[in-house]
């Protein structure tokens, strides 16, 4: 099943090229739980609502895709835990750009993800599709970074290996957007709409392996990033292993995975398009520039 947010916080079954609104079971399962509750109520329902949602999407009204706004797929996330250096190719592509004169990368202290650990980046970083992507600091490097985003289906810390797949309710296409320099990780990396999730999530039971999934980023139709997560050097399961060794993973928390080479910098005006054809989709979002002048930013539709 996949599942999307779009428009003022609807939630919707995507079948084809339509998404049927069952909102209504959003709505039942939010008023059911407790406000206090920590991670999201509609991911943490799904094992329950799974067939009452599918039934309902039988009989709801639909729209096409391409005329809804896409939302990220998750309301309340707790974190956003994500993996850096974890594709060997990266990390050589990284040192080599710090090396050049000028350069705006810089290197961490380890390259190694077991030393350097995991990073979070702010709740509030968090768009989807149709959000777009303001570039705040036009001096300096953004740069995309595509990823398999895992979404937690559960409670749980001290997850062991064996059992680390479990507790992933669905996953996603998503993009960890940086800002050079040297301030900390986390800080450079939580601008607003530098976490992008979608177009939606793909219920677990749809992905065969979650270590053998290609993914593939294109800038104005350059393809820049083109890998499969079984390159990764820690694989989903160590990853969920790695970060519930340190905190409890909470129902809609998103583990991004980490990227593969060919991260490169984007610009205002660019299009970004993201696949994992066919069991994620393909996610679409335009890049703008940052507005300054204090007032909510406006979103950039891009179709999915």
């Amino acid at each position: 099943m996949k599942l999307c947010r779009y428009d003022d916080d609807r939630l919707g079954v995507v079948r084809g090229d339509l998404v049927h609104d069952v909102t209504l079971a959003q709505t039942e399962i939010r008023n059911s739980l407790p406000y206090a509750m920590k991670g999201d109520a509609v991911v943490a329902a799904l094992p329950q609502w799974r067939e009452q949602i599918e039934r309902l999407a039988d009989k709801a009204p639909r729209k096409r895709v391409a005329q809804v706004k896409l939302l990220a797929p998750v309301a309340r996330p707790t974190k956003l835990s994500c993996a850096p250096t974890n594709y060997q190719a990266h990390i050589a592509e990284m040192k080599a750009a710090a090396a050049q004169p000028s350069s705006q990368v810089v290197t961490v202290q380890s390259a190694k993800i077991g030393e350097a650990g995991m990073f979070l980046k702010a709740n509030s970083s968090l768009v989807g599709p149709s959000e777009g992507i303001a570039v705040r600091f036009p001096d300096r490097r953004s740069d995309h970074e595509v990823e398999l985003v895992m979404v937690i289906g559960k409670t749980g810390s001290d997850i062991p290996r064996a059992l680390a797949l479990d507790y992933v309710a669905c996953y996603c296409l998503g993009l960890d957007m940086t800002v050079r320099g040297r301030e900390d990780r986390s800080f450079r990396k939580s601008v607003d709409g530098y976490a992008v999730a979608g177009p939606w999530m793909v219920t677990a039971d749809e992905i065969a392996n979650p270590d053998a999934l290609p993914l593939m980023l294109e800038v104005n139709g350059e393809r820049r990033q083109d890998s499969n997560t079984n390159m990764l050097i820690y694989d989903c399961r160590r990853l969920i292993e790695f970060a519930s060794s340190f905190y409890t993973l909470y129902p809609g928390d998103l583990i991004y995975t980490g990227t593969p080479e060919g991260v490169g910098p984007i610009k205002p005006g660019d299009s970004l398009v993201c696949r994992s054809s066919p069991p994620l989709g393909e996610l679409k979002i335009a890049v703008r520039a940052h507005e300054t002048s204090g007032a909510p930013e406006p979103h950039a539709v891009a179709q999915a």
